[in-house]
């Protein structure tokens, strides 16, 4: 989720797409997130690791 929001990011910068730049900012937030709980060893969503 977090590669995904990287890429969208980069091609909404690049082809100034607003919409790809804010979906890619959400994913983003999300995934670092999800990578903060299951590294606390919350399971998240039954799952204990998000790569």
């Amino acid at each position: 989720m977090i590669i995904l929001g990287i890429i969208l990011l980069v091609i909404g910068f690049l082809f100034n797409i607003q919409i790809l730049w804010v979906i890619g900012i959400i994913l983003l937030i999300v995934g670092l997130v999800l990578l903060a709980l299951g590294s606390m060893g919350r399971a998240v969503g039954g799952r204990r690791h998000y790569y």
